[in-house]
């Protein structure tokens, strides 16, 4: 079994369609993902500039006396 055989041959073909063949299926699909990502961080950020930080989403409920500890 020392030579390539033709399945061998085959299945380095298809290995080398399937990434680099059909118009970029790989180069496009890493595209989609990428785009998925940066709308997932898109939507975790805080775009809420009007509100004060306190109230703004992802902020923990504070006390009153809690506010003024962290204004001294």
């Amino acid at each position: 079994m020392g030579a390539l055989s033709i399945w061998h041959i085959l299945a380095i073909v298809v290995v080398v369609l399937i990434l680099f063949g059909g118009g970029g299926k790989l180069s496009g699909l890493m595209g989609d993902a990428a785009k998925g990502v940066k709308a997932f961080k898109d939507g975790l950020k805080d775009t809420d500039e009007d509100k004060p930080r306190e109230e703004r989403a992802g902020a923990l409920p504070r006390t009153d006396a809690e506010k003024e500890d962290l204004k001294n």
